[in-house]
């Protein structure tokens, strides 16, 4: 897998888990995976440290991350490995190159009727290439962010929006429920 670490902001999480959690309040009962979980010596694993912000026990996350400077517990590539335990939820920030595998993965990965969940650009949604991923399975919700999203210590913004996909294994909706957040 390849590696293009941006540091997710934590708070653009905690938003989000906060909006998600009013329509699926067991979402983070039992086991979570964040199968890249990046962090470094500057900045901590963003979603591990939002879910502990709202409560989640740590000892239930399990982070995975390719980059040998992470602060994941499993230094290896998520596509490579065989899943490391019984997850209820899945979630991170993919690589964007990788977000498809990622996915298709993380949905054998989980159990029945557990999450995944993935930051992507908006435009995810489009191309060719992904156009019969989208004819299998749908998201159950897409969490629009309205204000664009910073990655980068300098305060800059992303040029491009940004949601939470959430899939839920076993749900393949006709119409993915859409909810724009601040």
């Amino acid at each position: 897998m390849s590696s293009d670490y941006y540091a997710t902001p934590i708070r653009t999480i905690i938003i989000f888990l906060n909006e998600f959690l009013k329509h699926e309040p067991d979402a983070f009962k039992g086991y979570i995976l964040d199968p890249t979980a990046g962090g470094d010596e500057k900045h901590p694993m963003s979603y591990p440290e939002a879910l502990k912000h709202l409560g989640v026990n740590q000892e239930n996350i399990v982070t995975v991350d390719i980059r040998k400077d992470s602060l994941a517990e499993i230094r290896e590539d998520y596509l490579e490995i065989n899943c490391p335990g019984d997850f209820n939820t899945i979630i991170t920030n993919p690589p964007f190159a990788l977000a498809r595998e990622i996915i298709e993965k993380a949905m054998n990965d989980i159990n029945d009727g557990g999450f995944v969940i993935m930051l992507l650009r908006l435009n995810f949604l489009e191309g060719k290439s992904r156009f019969d991923f989208w004819q299998k399975q749908l998201p159950k919700y897409i969490f629009v962010h309205s204000a664009r999203l910073r990655f980068t210590d300098n305060d800059k913004t992303a040029s491009v929006a940004y949601a939470h996909y959430v899939w839920q294994k076993g749900c393949n909706p006709e119409f993915s429920n859409i909810k724009v957040i601040k």
